[in-house]
């Protein structure tokens, strides 16, 4: 969830500069301002994820080891070490902050260049298996190229957001402010609220391209280091929301209504260990999905 909120807190940012840009140029050639649009699009979402590992570091306090000074330390490296082996990738980054917490998060631009923190709740919350199996779901989002995947569908729909505000634009423009000539502010007025209310429609897929691709990170975990194992991870984040949130935040976590479900980027804890249970997702997990 983290990891999701400072890519597109991220990314919004980096588009509203371009977008910005983009309209002092203000460029007259359809064919080109498409191809313009698309680089922009793409650009602003890979650049917020080549930022993301700084920015996590930066936002949370993380602590990466470089050395073990401890047995925790080293035990939590050594744990990671062996699962980033059976995903095929090459071991990432290792970092602690202090939350009390029991979270994790996992991003990078490369599979073989990534982060994986942990929380200092976590660590103190959760047995060994099960601080390995939140750490299995981690590097199966690393192993599955997650973070890359996300930032193209974000691409794209930058790209989308940008063409079809400018179209409402300039429709709205003519149509209802009556400028036959150039464009006016009724233009750039309608510009800025249909990249608002688009943008928030982009965040709905993907959010729904996130809830998707925690299935698949939680199978790849049980490939992993066990079916059970992950259960059991999921298990006791659904007794701790459970119980550290009042009932009302309990409701819109973990069983909220269709209409928040869209813009949440994890599916229920229940629906997930459900989706573990049945073996759905499993065959396709991991390197396969």
């Amino acid at each position: 969830m983290k990891t999701i909120s400072l890519f597109l807190i991220t990314n919004f940012a980096v588009l509203l500069v371009l977008s910005f840009s983009l309209q002092i140029f203000n460029v007259a050639n359809m064919g080109f301002f498409l191809i313009l649009a698309l680089v922009i699009g793409m650009g602003g979402s890979f650049i917020s994820l080549a930022m993301s590992k700084s920015m996590a570091k930066r936002s949370t306090g993380a602590q990466v080891i470089d050395y073990p000074s401890n047995n925790s330390e080293r035990r939590l490296v050594e744990i990671i070490e062996s699962i980033a082996i059976g995903a095929g990738i090459a071991k990432p980054e290792i970092a602690i902050y202090d939350s009390p917490d029991i979270n994790a998060f996992a991003t990078g631009i490369n599979r073989n260049d990534a982060l994986v923190a942990v929380s200092s709740g976590l660590l103190d919350n959760m047995t060994e298996e099960e601080v390995e199996a939140v750490l299995a779901h981690e590097i199966s989002h690393v192993a599955n190229g997650d973070m890359i995947r996300l930032s193209l569908i974000q691409g794209v729909l930058n790209t989308f957001v940008m063409v079809f505000a400018r179209i409402i634009g300039q429709i709205i423009d003519r149509v209802v402010f009556k400028n036959e000539r150039g464009v006016g502010i009724g233009y750039y007025l309608s510009i800025m609220i249909a990249e608002v209310v688009l943008g928030v429609l982009a965040n709905i897929i993907v959010m729904w391209f996130s809830r998707k691709r925690e299935f698949y990170a939680d199978a790849g975990a049980a490939k992993l280091v066990g079916k059970h194992k992950m259960i059991a991870a999921l298990e006791r984040l659904q007794m701790a929301h459970s119980g550290a949130l009042p009932a009302q935040l309990t409701a819109f976590g973990i069983n909220s209504n269709k209409v928040m479900g869209l813009f949440l980027s994890h599916p229920p804890l229940e629906a997930r260990i459900d989706a573990l249970m049945q073996e759905r997702y499993l065959r396709d997990a991991l390197l396969k999905s």
